[in-house]
């Protein structure tokens, strides 16, 4: 029986003095919930207990234990077939005729005749061996009884007693009871045992191959982290890669596939296997599947690299041990040797190392460099390290233009004879007069007579894409950055590129985020030495390492940005790269910088000293207009051509690359544009001298307002 619950309240809205009386309220319990009954208990007991963890990894066990030994028979029957039987030649002939390898199948098919004559002869044998065997057994018998024999009479005459002449003989008699006792005892068990051995045998073989259900097997295994490569995992992914042509020639394989796959070899830190695909399945295919591929394998995508090699519908998969490409590679060697030398001509700059583990050295003599890549992916730290190492070359002239200005070649203050640092338009036009003095001298060592040798000067300029970027124009209104035939540092780049390579005046940059803006395609196609750091997508890749090298494999845009930092895809002559192949990955030593100020004052130490010039030393300021008018004199008018002797020999520095477009320029924009006279171009100094004295009158009037 139900209790009732009194509540004690006072009304809503109660009087202001308060003093309304106390209600009594009976409010009745709520009903007892019915009773849940038996069989729905007990069905939520049985779908606890089935879908318990526990449960279900007792379930696991026995599947996957009576799998292995399930298993194990199938392989072992497997086995014993193929070695009773020639169907193991048989498969490797239809796999290698499949492929189309006529050689490989006749070879494998002279092995299954010596096989079916050396069966026939041992079958043979046999009709004959159980007579030979009972002659055998009787000439043994009777030898045996003789030699026990002799061993008594001997017995006999050393013991003098008669009896002893069958001793030995009743002895071998008692042994052999003995044995067949032992035999008796040990028979019985042995039945019993032997079946539980022969499983257990079985089950160890299943157990080894794995030999059981996915879902049955240990977590760890199912995971597959850090799984070994092996054949049957090649194929298996390559087979659920999603071609169908692939696929269905797999199953059509009497081998499943084994036959495509080269041998499985150790490289670095990871193997590396070549795969001949079927025919109608092109190296394509596979190449855009490549994330597919890597998960199919339990790897991470940018743990598997895949490149072509020489031979044809073939191509080469490299597989990194889970985790690798995640550890340190170690210090580079200009760190930890200081005896270390480098020769331009003859030496390679220790880079780092390739995926197989093999130290990656590059060759820089006469290469234009280009190292490109996405912010903070190691750019500055790959070019400093080259330089670094080119630094204890004595005969080496670096000319530095730092369009970032961070100190990352501070360093470098006594080392190169040019040293500019900073993002603005001013240090732009530093960098791009320190180029085309470049230009200058290539064009002085071009012209020296033949055999003349030259030590190297490299003109290197981080951040380039500033300069490219950079809207500052001369007084010619000619463009500092650009990509126009009248952009200053764009030609600059282009002459060097051209020619520079013959005198060993060498351009190297550093660049980011590369584009068509900023970065040319006739810039980044002059460098003979191109190298990627991580990029956001496949057409930058392009842009900077070429077609070539992408569609051979090169993949910088693969690689993870943040995580992949000093990474390298190269593709160079100077660098070893395996035949066949178009570009090689390259993991960079980095070299702090305070590592990279001790190995500079090392360099140092190997010179006479050099003076480090902060900005391009520029001639006095002219004005051109005014210029123009001086070399006229009183003529009324005089060829262009030759007002720009004129001005050449009035100031070399300021006017001596002076083109007749860049003085037409000139006098368009103060609006004293040449004119043809008697069909020739001509300058009219009437035309220039109204233009100069408006411009001191406009300047004049601007100045007093």
């Amino acid at each position: 029986m139900s209790e009732n619950v009194v509540h004690l309240h006072k009304p809503t809205d109660p009087p202001a003095n308060d003093t309304a009386p106390t209600v009594l309220t009976v409010v009745p319990d709520a009903p007892p919930a019915p009773p849940v009954p038996l069989w729905v208990r007990s069905g939520r007991a049985v779908k606890s207990a089935v879908t318990h963890e526990r449960t279900r990894a007792t379930g696991r066990a026995i599947a996957r234990h009576g799998s292995y030994t399930f298993n194990g028979g199938r392989i072992v029957a497997r086995r014993t077939w193929d070695g009773r039987t020639g169907s193991r030649y048989e498969r490797m002939i239809r796999a290698a005729e499949a492929a189309g390898n006529l050689e490989a199948a006749e070879e494998w098919e002279e092995r299954l005749t010596r096989f079916r004559a050396a069966r026939h002869h041992r079958r043979m044998d046999l009709l004959h061996s159980p007579v030979e065997a009972a002659k055998g057994v009787a000439v043994g018998a009777g030898m045996s009884i003789g030699v026990l024999v002799a061993l008594g009479v001997v017995m006999a005459i050393n013991t003098g007693h008669v009896g002893d002449v069958i001793t030995p003989l009743t002895a071998t008699i008692d042994f052999i009871a003995l044995l067949i006792r032992i035999v008796q005892i040990v028979w019985g068990p042995a039945l019993t045992i032997g079946p539980f051995l022969a499983l257990l045998a079985l089950w160890s073989v299943g157990r080894k191959q794995q030999a059981a259900p996915n879902w049955a097997l240990p977590a760890n295994v199912r995971n597959g982290e850090g799984e070994p490569i092996t054949p049957s995992i090649v194929v298996k992914a390559l087979r659920d890669l999603g071609v169908p042509a692939l696929r269905n020639a797999i199953k059509e394989m009497s081998d499943a596939g084994a036959s495509m796959l080269g041998p499985i070899r150790i490289a670095g830190c990871g193997v590396e296997v070549d795969v001949t695909l079927p025919s109608g399945v092109s190296t394509v295919e596979v190449q855009n599947r490549r994330r597919k591929l890597a998960e199919n394998l339990t790897r991470h995508e940018h743990e598997v690299f895949i490149t072509l090699p020489q031979a044809a519908r073939t191509v080469r998969l490299w597989i990194a041990d889970s985790g690798a490409l995640d550890e340190p590679i170690g210090p580079s060697p200009l760190v930890t040797d200081e005896s270390l030398t480098a020769d331009y001509a003859k030496g390679r700059a220790p880079w780092g190392q390739d995926l197989r583990g093999d130290a990656a050295l590059l060759s820089l003599y006469q290469r234009m460099l280009l190292v490109t890549g996405l912010s903070n992916q190691g750019k500055t730290a790959a070019l400093r390290a080259l330089a670094l190492w080119l630094a204890f070359d004595r005969t080496a002239e670096f000319r530095i233009a730092d369009l970032k200005g961070a100190g990352d070649w501070a360093m470098f203050d006594g080392l190169a004879t040019v040293l500019i640092q900073g993002p603005t338009d001013e240090h732009v036009i530093e960098a791009t007069e320190m180029v085309e003095d470049g230009v200058e001298e290539m064009n002085r060592r071009l012209q020296a007579p033949p055999g003349t040798t030259f030590p190297p000067l490299i003109l290197l300029v981080d951040e380039a894409q500033v300069a490219f970027m950079c809207p500052a124009k001369d007084e010619q209104k000619r463009p500092y950055g650009g990509s126009r035939n009248e952009s200053r540092y764009f030609m600059a780049c282009r002459k060097i590129h051209n020619q520079g390579r013959a005198v060993n005046v060498l351009l190297w940059q550093g660049t980011q985020d590369p584009t068509d803006q900023n970065l040319p395609k006739l810039v980044r196609e002059g460098a003979h030495t191109r190298a990627s750091l991580a990029l956001g997508t496949e057409s930058q890749a392009r842009m900077a390492l070429g077609d070539k090298a992408v569609d051979g494999g090169a993949a910088p845009h693969l690689l993870r940005q943040g995580l992949d930092q000093g990474t390298l895809v190269v593709a160079s002559s100077g660098i070893d790269i395996p035949a066949g192949q178009a570009s090689i990955t390259v993991r960079t030593h980095y070299i702090s910088t305070d590592d990279a100020k001790e190995i500079a004052e090392r360099a140092k130490a190997l010179r006479d000293g050099v003076t480090t010039l902060h900005a391009v030393e520029r001639g006095e300021e002219r004005d051109p207009l005014a210029d123009i008018a001086s070399v006229l004199g009183d003529a009324s008018r005089v060829l262009t051509a030759d007002v720009l002797k004129r001005l050449s020999a009035l100031s070399e520095d300021a006017y001596g690359r002076w083109t007749p477009g860049d003085l037409k320029r000139v006098l368009e924009d103060a609006g004293a544009e040449p004119y043809k006279s008697d069909g020739r171009m001509v300058v009219g100094r009437e035309r220039v001298a109204r233009a100069l004295a408006n411009r001191n009158t406009n300047g004049s009037a601007s100045a007093s307002n």
